[in-house]
């Protein structure tokens, strides 16, 4: 997996990969034991977000264009400029690493599906399926091992499949293990015609019944449901706010000092991220770059009952943008693992049944000592 920072010197990513943050922003990940993943595709990076004693510890994995991911304590799946990967934790297998008794989750390589470049945008499971926003294609999809994807579903005023970014498709909400809540840049049916409106012309879906439930966003993403309400951020405006799924009415929670994009919760706390944005057709003219001269890129937090600010984690180098965020719960320092290593090598993900059958195997301990010869 390659990225734009491959070919620097250690010392000089980690120049590039600056980023300072609040006192209390590793102690509310210790305190909550969770961990961050964060991709960012303009640097090429998934960043890990997580905590020991000396503070907080950011990890950076190399992926080329990586974008919209989704995470649990048992697996990683993240979208890239031609694939999906997914990662699944081995506990097992963070027992292995080194120094010992460090790392509490270690998320291995299990599977790449090659997709094409469909600017996959955000991801999650409904149940134990991997839905996806195939943002070229305009339509939602899930993995099919035969075919690049699977078109599942695509707004009701999209007429057909074609590669053309008719509308930027872009976020996805799971309820109830079914893709349910999905945000639009525009209600629109034409090769990019969703920049025509661009700063006020988002929609939101409900994706079971097919009706468009609020207007005139600017710019939405990450449409999520926690504590029975429909979240969103509205990244043209740098906010985050809830929907009235009666009315269609937008309030705003809280204001960001940037683009906000990648959104998840844990207790009070929302976790978002921020970009700069830069100065182009695509983003000049929005309520965001009005407001701020200068926009920031990093993951802030946010207390959700009171619309205040608490911590946040700042970029200051070549990290511009992020796209993604998701939360590992119950884990405080994982490592994710790609790539040629011999903890693939002698790492088996295996049924029950078939573990039951080999720890039965009354000549175990023969074959491991001659497999080990």
């Amino acid at each position: 997996m390659t990225s734009p920072l491959d070919n620097l010197s250690p010392e000089n990513i980690q120049t590039k990969l600056k980023s300072t943050h609040s006192i209390n922003f590793p102690r509310l990940l210790a305190k909550g034991n969770v961990s961050l993943v964060v991709s960012t595709y303009q640097a090429g990076q998934l960043i890990v977000f997580r905590t020991d004693e000396t503070g907080l510890n950011t990890h950076f994995v190399s992926f080329k264009k990586p974008m919209g991911l989704a995470a649990n304590r048992t697996r990683i799946a993240l979208g890239t400029q031609n694939a999906i990967t997914e990662f699944y934790n081995m506990p097992s297998a963070a027992a292995k690493l080194k120094p010992a008794g460090k790392y509490d989750s270690c998320y291995l390589h299990r599977n790449t599906q090659i997709t094409g470049n469909i600017d996959i945008h955000e991801m999650d499971w409904a149940g134990e399926e991997l839905w996806f926003v195939n943002t070229r294609f305009s339509c939602l999809c899930t993995i099919d091992p035969a075919y690049s994807f699977r078109p599942r579903w695509q707004p009701p005023f999209i007429s057909t499949i074609a590669p053309e970014d008719r509308c930027h498709l872009n976020g996805l909400a799971v309820v109830g293990d079914r893709p349910k809540y999905v945000t639009a840049l525009g209600e629109t049916n034409k090769p990019r015609g969703w920049r025509e409106n661009k700063a006020n012309g988002g929609i939101i879906i409900d994706g079971e019944t097919n009706e468009i439930i609020c207007r005139g966003l600017s710019m939405p993403h990450s449409p999520r449901w926690y504590r029975e309400k429909l979240w969103v951020l509205e990244s043209g405006n740098g906010s985050l706010a809830t929907v009235d799924l009666a009315t269609g009415k937008v309030e705003t929670v809280a204001t960001f000092p940037g683009f906000t994009r990648g959104l998840v919760f844990a207790g009070n706390l929302a976790f978002i991220g921020l970009s700069q944005v830069r100065e182009t057709a695509i983003f000049s003219g929005l309520p965001l770059t009005d407001r701020l001269e200068e926009r920031i890129s990093g993951v802030w937090v946010v207390n959700i009952d009171t619309g205040k600010m608490v911590a946040y984690s700042r970029f200051d180098g070549s990290v511009r943008e992020i796209f993604g965020v998701g939360l590992l719960p119950q884990t405080r320092f994982p490592e994710i693992m790609l790539g040629d290593h011999e903890i693939l090598d002698a790492s088996y993900a295996l049924s029950d049944e078939v573990l039951k059958k080999i720890l039965n195997e009354p000549r175990l301990e023969e074959i491991n000592k001659s497999s080990k010869n």
